[in-house]
């Protein structure tokens, strides 16, 4: 080691694993820009050796990074635990940091957190599967609820894998409004498919957009895009456009949207996960894992 290493420059690498580039990480962190390069840097010149490889697409971690977040996370836990220690916050009842795709927060969290004794703290953060993922990775979250799609390979190329519960496995469906052609219909061809206006959700940079379906021929007219699955559900109920939805979305649905069945050459399956970081877990978060396997009717 050339140096010391500051929490500060752990807190950076943490926040560059999940976030994926220096600038993010300063919006997390609260930091400029920057201030985040000028920790990295500190970071590598008391490592000895480089953490971080800038790349076009963003910023990962280097595998000298990688081992270092292991023990980095554990260090900034253990900061964290004694801050609480000191303030007089209790830890043994959380809190549980929990994560998940736009649609399980909204169709299948919500259940889950009323199930839950009233004195346990649980945080609910939204995001993509790989931003969750990294996320799990960084240590700032506990339990993640992920989508997967065939053909179901781990979630990242990190060891040890995420371990992982499978709550279901379904086809993916079409939502459409009461008043479209395809409403009547209990299954489409997917090449009917072509020239249908859709509403997708916004995603992350290099990530197809949640909402459009998989694989269509040519360009698909996406006009319109949209974070909130209640807006985007109302631009399909007035017969704006058309959407993809996961299986968990189903209990989200209004009468005034109908679920058609897409067939073509291979099934759109999609498959609904729980993930938690390696290791052994707290009381509270196997409460909370427990919580969610209910909710998913395991």
């Amino acid at each position: 080691m050339a140096g010391d290493l500051s929490p500060s420059g752990l807190r950076v690498l943490r926040e560059v694993s999940q976030r994926g580039s220096f600038t993010a990480a300063a919006r997390a962190l609260g930091y400029t820009q920057s201030a985040v390069s000028r920790q990295a840097a500190a970071l590598e010149t008391a490592a000895g050796r480089p953490l971080f490889e800038r790349r076009r697409d963003g910023v990962a971690l280097t595998a000298a990074g990688s081992t270092l977040l292991t023990r980095a996370i554990r260090i900034l836990d253990e900061l964290d635990a004694a801050a609480a220690d000191l303030t007089g916050t209790p830890v043994t009842s959380g809190p549980v940091r929990v994560g998940a795709f736009p649609t399980a927060v909204a169709a299948l969290l919500p259940g889950v957190l009323a199930s839950l004794p009233t004195d346990l703290v649980v945080s609910v953060r939204e995001g993509s599967t790989p931003t969750l993922t990294r996320a799990l990775r960084a240590g700032t979250l506990d339990l993640a609820v992920l989508a997967q799609a065939p053909p179901f390979r781990p979630l990242d190329g990190e060891t040890p894998a995420l371990p992982l519960i499978t709550l279901a496995e379904r086809e993916l469906l079409l939502c459409v409004g009461a008043g479209h052609p395809f409403a009547s219909r209990a299954a489409v061809a997917v090449e009917e498919l072509a020239g249908q206006i859709w509403v997708a959700g916004r995603a992350d940079t290099g990530e197809a957009l949640p909402g459009v379906w998989p694989g269509l021929p040519g360009r698909p007219d996406v006009r319109y895009v949209v974070r909130d699955w209640w807006a985007k559900l109302r631009l399909v109920a007035a017969g704006s456009a058309v959407t993809a939805i996961p299986p968990v979305a189903v209990r989200l649905l209004s009468q005034d949207v109908r679920t058609v069945a897409v067939r073509g050459e291979s099934q759109e399956l999609r498959r609904l996960v729980l993930a938690h970081r390696p290791g052994p877990a707290a009381d509270a978060v196997r409460l909370v894992a427990d919580a969610v396997r209910r909710q998913a009717g395991l």
